[in-house]
């Protein structure tokens, strides 16, 4: 096997970015950046910690990301399963980075930056849905922000309907937690509540 180890080995493989890679970098939330985030219901969360890396989905209604001025985003911690990896690596390490994708767009937007966890009243009221407001927020101060290229989405035809899986093929929630557990924990009673019980949680 070899192995690339140096970034000099890097760029004799790849050569070196053009101007258009360079350019669109930005130190701050720009109108047309904004444009893209403000429409984005969707963005993977990636944070680290002593224990390693990690990536956590975040969805919400489009524009669930707030853009309180050009440094800085605010994005509520909607309730989930409580394990609270994401939280618990901002407060020892704050380097934080989202990716956004928008439904039926091939461009994605990438934010790298520093952040912090917030539970001030005030905030966590002003992002309150459905009368419940979220237990925190994650404040994040931008460092750099850009829009990555299409060919992800149109190698991965991610958009297109008729790719779409059928859900009945894939294990169910239920049946990877009866497999992990030996049967302790999930199974089909799991699976049957599930939706239930996200309508009561979705806020």
């Amino acid at each position: 096997m070899t192995v690339v180890a140096t970034i000099e080995q890097l760029e004799a493989i790849y050569g070196f970015p053009n101007d258009a890679s360079t350019v669109k970098v930005a130190d701050r939330v720009t109108p047309a950046y904004r444009a893209l985030m403000d429409i984005s219901p969707f963005a993977a969360l990636a944070t680290g910690g002593p224990e390693g890396l990690d990536c956590s989905p975040r969805g919400d209604l489009p524009g669930f990301v707030r853009v309180h001025d050009d440094k800085t985003l605010m994005m509520p911690d909607r309730r989930g399963n409580n394990r609270c990896d994401s939280l618990r690596n901002i407060v020892r390490d704050p380097r934080v980075a989202l990716l956004f994708l928008i439904p039926g767009s091939g461009s994605t937007l990438r934010v790298n930056g520093r952040g912090y966890v917030s539970a001030e009243p005030q905030l966590l009221q002003s992002f309150k849905m459905d009368g419940k407001a979220p237990r925190t927020v994650i404040v994040m101060t931008v460092e750099e922000i850009y829009f990555q290229c299409a060919r992800a989405i149109v190698r991965s035809d991610l958009w297109n309907p008729d790719k779409r899986v059928d859900p009945m093929t894939l294990p169910t929630p239920g049946q990877i937690l009866a497999e992990i557990s030996d049967n302790t924990v999930g199974g089909e009673k799991y699976d049957r509540e599930w939706p239930e019980r996200a309508r009561q949680t979705m806020w």
